[in-house]
């Protein structure tokens, strides 16, 4: 019984070692790359409803989102993620959404059309 106690804490523990070098490496990667420096805050909101609520985001915060780059949005999509507040959120959703929106932002930077211009990206 005391050697399931230990596993138990062992597991514990290293589950928490995992989270906290996550957190630390998804830090490091956002101060590294001024990550927090690179948008707009109208489009920082556009882009945070677009992932972890229901809205869009407009052709010039795509722009703006895809300036930020894959790493940043990545790294500031999983320490949001982290955060207590977010809890209740499922981050599988959260990561499809993500993803979405960054491969929908990318396709419209990529080929931009004359149509294209003035519609939300959903």
């Amino acid at each position: 019984m005391a050697s399931l106690n230990v596993y138990s804490v062992l597991v514990v523990l290293f589950l928490t070692c995992v989270v906290a070098m996550a957190t630390k490496e998804n830090d490091q990667i956002i101060k590294e790359n001024n990550c927090e420096t690179k948008m707009g805050l109208p489009c920082v909101l556009e882009a945070f409803t677009s992932i972890f609520e229901t809205g869009s985001i407009s052709n010039n915060c795509c722009g703006e989102l895809v300036g930020l780059g894959k790493v940043c949005h990545s790294a500031l999509v999983k320490r949001t993620l982290e955060n207590p507040l977010f809890k209740h959120l499922r981050p599988a959703t959260i990561i499809a959404k993500s993803i979405h929106t960054w491969n929908n932002c990318l396709a419209l930077i990529d080929s931009p059309s004359p149509s294209a211009y003035g519609y939300m990206v959903a």
